[in-house]
């Protein structure tokens, strides 16, 4: 390793992603693929992960399907199994981005249904691969640098109105990425939290949001979004760098750095925002 630099943790690695279906997991698996790993991709969508799998052989690299619930422990435990036997050995990089969207419902008005669906897959799911993975990496004997990446949003401090579960579940992997950053301090191994505002996927449409949120959704898409694969590569570069945070819009480290500067006047700007296109829409 050059004196001063982070090793390449994305390069040649043994690598797995949830959410590897479609989006910015799929992303992620093909580039993690363009740079010489191996990869797992996991999905709930069988068909999905191997759609990757295929893309990703076809252009001469090593991949496998894997089905994965990331709500449910024993399934990400049967993963980490099924990428351990793969690889002959424990994977070294491991990303948690399997995740849902809702919106469209204040508090009080979202089902409580909905309220787990959302925190099972996007809060639990990360949560249960962090307790899975993170022992397999720390006991790994390998000099493949190691490391983690987990895709929580720029909705983890940007508290949107309407959007409480998800605004819950990704502070919750905010947290739960810089409490693990502090824990595997010393240890090689390197942890990234995602914080993307609007990617160019399919979460809003395989989401559970009401039709209003679903076109205002789409609609800053199609304005302000940038592509799953640029953004999958500029989390993987800001890892190999040793990042603890990756923004990779500009928007997203503007209310970051606001958040941090006055917390107060953030969250009430967005209030008042939020009122003045309630007035309009109405």
């Amino acid at each position: 390793m050059i004196l001063g630099r982070s090793p390449k943790r994305s390069h040649e690695a043994s690598a797995v992603v949830t959410g590897a279906g479609s989006g910015i997991g799929a992303a992620f698996a093909t580039e993690l693929a363009r740079r010489g790993s191996a990869v797992v991709c996991s999905d709930i969508d069988d068909d999905a992960a191997q759609r990757t799998v295929e893309a990703i052989t076809t252009a001469g690299g090593r991949a496998i399907a894997v089905h994965c619930d990331v709500s449910a422990i024993d399934e990400v435990t049967a993963l980490a199994e099924a990428a351990r036997t793969w690889f002959g050995h424990p994977p070294t990089l491991v990303i948690n981005n399997a995740g849902v969207g809702t919106g469209g419902q204040p508090i009080g008005a979202m089902s409580l249904d909905d309220w787990n669906w959302t925190l099972g897959i996007n809060l639990w799911g990360p949560i249960h691969g962090c307790h899975v993975f993170t022992p397999m990496l720390r006991a790994a004997q390998t000099d493949q640098p190691r490391g983690i990446i987990n895709v929580a949003s720029a909705a983890s401090f940007g508290a949107a109105p309407e959007m409480a579960a998800y605004n819950v579940s990704k502070a919750g992997v905010l947290s739960l990425s810089e409490t693990l950053a502090a824990e595997l301090s010393g240890t090689g191994i390197g942890v990234t939290a995602l914080c993307p505002t609007f990617v160019k996927t399919n979460i809003v449409e395989s989401g559970r949001s009401t039709a209003q949120s679903t076109q205002a959704a789409n609609r800053l898409m199609r304005w302000t979004g940038i592509s799953a694969a640029r953004v999958a590569r500029d989390c993987l570069d800001t890892h190999d760098r040793g990042g603890l945070y990756c923004m990779p819009q500009l928007d997203a480290k503007i209310g970051w750095n606001i958040k941090r500067l006055a917390p107060e006047t953030f969250t009430r700007t967005i209030g008042l925002a939020f009122r003045a296109g309630s007035h309009l829409s109405n």
